[in-house]
C-alpha cells in the first residue's frame, strides 16, 4: 500500500493539471499493472482512482448509467476519468429502472434530514437492489478481457453500513465466485482480487486521503436528489455524511448546495 504523506509531495499540486497528465503519460511506459475501477462520480470513488494511479497502477474506470435519479454523476465521473488521468473510461447503459425497488432508480422519496441512530438502523430505500453485485460483474468482464487482476470498489462499511453490498463478507464472497467464473482464473492464467481501500475509513478519513493526494472534490458529486440546475440537496443521508465528514476533516467542502 502507499504511503499517502509520501505520495503527497508527488501529487502536492492537483491532480486534475497539467503536470499531472504528463507525469501520468511517463509513468504509462514502465508497463503498469491494470486495474479496472469502479467510478460513480461521486466523493468515495474519485478517491479510489486518485489512490489507485497514485500506486500506480494503469486504470480503467468503469461507470454506469442506469436510470439512476442523480446522472449528474456521471458528469463528474467524465470529469474525474480525465483529470486524474485514467487510461479509458467505459460507461455503460442498463437499465435498473424496469426493476425499481429503490429511490434512485423508482418513483419513490428520496428520505431527507434523518439522524444518524435512524441511518443505521435499517436498509435505506436508497439502496438498488443487487447493484454491486451488477457492477462488479461488469468489472469482472471487463478486466478479464483487459488481462487485469485487479478491482477497485469504494464501498464502506462504516458510513453506510445498512447496506448488503458494502460487507467485507460481501466483498471476500465475490471475490471468490469471481475466481470460479473466469477462464483466466480456471486455467490459473490470472488471480482475480477485489480491492476496497476505503471500506474501513470514516468519511473524514476518506476526505483526508484525498486531500492529501491533491483530489478536487469540487467536480465529484454525492447527492441523491439534486436540483433541476445540479446543486446537491444538503439533506439526502450521502449530503448529510459528506458534509459531516468534511467537517470533522476540518476542510470545507467545495460542492455547491441549494441548503445546507
Amino acid at each position: 500500500m502507499i504511503d499517502y504523506n509520501e505520495r503527497a509531495t508527488l501529487f502536492h499540486a492537483s491532480l486534475f493539471t497539467r503536470r499531472s497528465l504528463v507525469l501520468y503519460s511517463c509513468l504509462e511506459m514502465t508497463g503498469k499493472k491494470k486495474a479496472v475501477v469502479l467510478l460513480s462520480g461521486g466523493l468515495d470513488s474519485a478517491t479510489v482512482l486518485g489512490i489507485v494511479i497514485a500506486e500506480g497502477y494503469d486504470a480503467y474506470a468503469l461507470s454506469f448509467r442506469y436510470g439512476q435519479r442523480h446522472r449528474i454523476e456521471l458528469e463528474s465521473a467524465c470529469k474525474i476519468a480525465k483529470g486524474l488521468g485514467a487510461s479509458k473510461h467505459l460507461i455503460l447503459q442498463i437499465d435498473l429502472t424496469a426493476i425499481g425497488g429503490s429511490a434512485l432508480t423508482d418513483s419513490i422519496a428520496v428520505p431527507k434530514h434523518r439522524d444518524e441512530g435512524t441511518m443505521g438502523s435499517e436498509i435505506p430505500v436508497t439502496y438498488v437492489p443487487a447493484r454491486n453485485t451488477i457492477f462488479l460483474s461488469f468489472a469482472l468482464a471487463w478486466a478479464e478481457v483487459l488481462g487485469a487482476e485487479d478491482i477497485f470498489i469504494g464501498v464502506n462499511a462504516l458510513d453506510y453500513s445498512g447496506y448488503p453490498d458494502c460487507r467485507p463478507e460481501y466483498i471476500e464472497a465475490f471475490e471468490r465466485m469471481a475466481n470460479l467464473a473466469t477462464r483466466a482464473a480456471v486455467q490459473g492464467e490470472s488471480q482475480i482480487r477485489i480491492h476496497t481501500p476505503l471500506i474501513k475509513l470514516a468519511k473524514s478519513g476518506i476526505i483526508r486521503t484525498g486531500l492529501r493526494l491533491g483530489i478536487d472534490y469540487s467536480v465529484t458529486h454525492s447527492c441523491y436528489d439534486p436540483t433541476a440546475e445540479g446543486l446537491a440537496c444538503g439533506a439526502c443521508d450521502s449530503c448529510l455524511i459528506r458534509l459531516k465528514g468534511f467537517a470533522e476533516a476540518g476542510a470545507n467542502d467545495p460542492l455547491k448546495y441549494s441548503r445546507t
